[in-house]
């Protein structure tokens, strides 16, 4: 009878302190994780093979584009003139755009021969489009490229060593580095130092560690078209169908790479209304993978061990952003009552624990940034680090309460009322 009730206590004690502690946790693994592709893991690229034009692959880019008038004529100009390729076409799907769009590739195609467009009257997502794209596309390896976002020059011929690579027949898709154009205004800065953080950490440990990684970039990835059809291609209700169907992948033993040597620059939020709903998207998508997949990967933990791990800090990331606010409005409850009493040790001891929370959460986050900003030397990003800070305590806030926001959606879509519909850009 002891026993059980200091099982009864101990067990709610212990999922305290992961909770309490899984910022700290979760940054120092995917710190030691980045450390691990860097030194451990073996199959990096390191070099890249020029590919004469007579045997270049031939390669669909796809633009899916909904209401893109601001950026879609700068980056058909740039795909069309700038990409040190030859045997390739560009595919853009106008998914019901309202704007001048439509106008707007009307003209280019007169310009570019190589300009394909196909004009969807209503509009029904990016993953609905992208699918209806793959119909028309000549090419047997397919560039998902969005309307605001370039790929360097030498992009598709290192997409191409990829796949030509002795394991390439095995891989789905291969992402790239996404880096960000717009860096004038303290948020982007951010942001910058952000997706130095997600790409130059997460990927980079998912692929030291696994081998694969679990989620690809929208705004830039190459896949092959088999690997699509084979998994049903994407999911036409998912709110991120890039995360999906490379969970897809993963389950249907295909190969998912990330390319750090790849690099592709894109737009991003410039104020705090577009960041949020960017990041509620996002979040959406993050939690509709983890119901999708939570019941198929536990049927079969031994055989996807990786896909466990990865949803377990997936249940971690949504339970610790529930507990963050619960236990931020308990601490406001306790301040406030100890401020009316008087009670100036209670407020003391509240607001120094609090202190020391915050202190080792921006040590761990701040350890998993300066890793990832050394070893992404690529993006000239290492000066951004003053801007940490503000990544730490303000992005981390919109994301646990984008998280709690669209919980319930997500659990609709996974019940058959979801919709990828695009919601018009601001630009």
């Amino acid at each position: 009878m002891y026993l059980t009730w200091l099982n009864f206590k101990i067990v709610p004690q212990f999922l305290f302190l992961i909770l309490v502690s899984y910022p700290i946790l979760g940054g120092l693994a995917w710190f030691i994780g980045g450390l691990c592709y860097k030194y451990v893991f073996q199959n990096k690229r390191k070099k890249f093979a020029m590919i004469p034009p007579e045997k270049e692959p031939m390669i669909t880019i796809m633009i899916p584009a909904h209401n893109e008038e601001v950026s879609l004529a700068e980056t058909i100009h740039y795909l069309l003139t700038q990409l040190n390729y030859t045997n390739y076409e560009l595919l853009v799907i106008d998914d019901g755009s309202t704007d001048q769009t439509p106008t707007i590739l009307a003209k280019l195609q007169k310009q570019y021969a190589k300009l394909r467009v196909i004009r969807l009257e209503q509009n029904h997502g990016k993953a609905h489009a992208f699918n209806v794209g793959l119909a028309f596309a000549r090419g047997d390896l397919v560039l998902s490229n969005d309307a605001d976002t370039i790929p360097e020059p030498d992009a598709l011929k290192r997409y191409v060593n990829y796949f030509n690579s002795p394991e390439g027949q095995n891989i789905a898709a291969v992402t790239s580095n996404v880096e960000v154009r717009n860096r004038t205004k303290l948020i982007t800065k951010s942001i910058t130092v952000e997706f130095s953080s997600i790409v130059g950490i997460i990927k980079r440990a998912e692929m030291g560690v696994f081998g694969s990684i679990f989620a690809y970039s929208g705004a830039n990835t190459m896949y092959r078209k088999s690997a699509l059809m084979d998994v049903g291609l994407f999911r036409q209700d998912r709110a991120t169908e890039d995360i999906s169907i490379a969970w897809d992948h993963q389950l249907n033993n295909w190969l998912a790479v990330f390319a750090p040597d790849i690099i592709s620059y894109t737009l991003v939020p410039e104020n705090l209304r577009d960041l949020y709903h960017q990041r509620k998207r996002w979040a959406k998508g993050g939690t509709e993978v983890w119901l999708t997949n939570l019941l198929r990967v536990l049927r079969h933990p031994l055989k996807n061990l990786g896909e466990v791990l990865m949803l377990f800090d997936q249940t971690l990331s949504i339970c610790w952003a529930f507990f963050f606010w619960i236990s931020t409005a308990i601490f406001a409850v306790l301040a406030t009552s100890a401020l009316l009493t008087q009670n100036w040790s209670s407020l003391a001891y509240l607001c120094f624990s609090a202190l020391i929370l915050i202190s080792f959460e921006m040590l761990a986050g701040i350890m998993q940034l300066v890793t990832a900003l050394v070893i992404d030397k690529r993006g000239n990003k290492i000066k951004y680090l003053l801007f940490a800070p503000i990544y730490l305590l303000c992005l981390w806030v919109i994301n646990t309460i984008t998280i709690i926001t669209t919980f319930i959606p997500a659990v609709k879509t996974i019940m058959g009322h979801g919709s990828g519909t695009w919601v018009s850009p601001s630009r």
